[in-house]
């Protein structure tokens, strides 16, 4: 599973993001998908996705 592919992303599934206020420290933050907001294939710094939680940051794990 890639983080960076959008293929790899849809609504439903849980994923470790990290906020933009978070991208310096690497901390990350669990939840589940609710939009895919990437519009590209693919992202070198991974997929931004808008959470169940309203929180918005990139993909960097796949959990399921």
């Amino acid at each position: 599973m890639n983080p960076n592919q959008r293929s790899e992303i849809r609504p439903g599934i849980k994923v470790a993001i990290v906020l933009k206020q978070d991208q310096s420290s690497g901390k990350l933050t669990e939840g589940t998908v609710k939009d895919v907001l990437t519009n590209s294939p693919n992202h070198p710094h991974g997929i931004k996705v808008r959470l169940m939680s309203g929180l918005v940051g990139r993909v960097k794990q796949i959990l399921e």
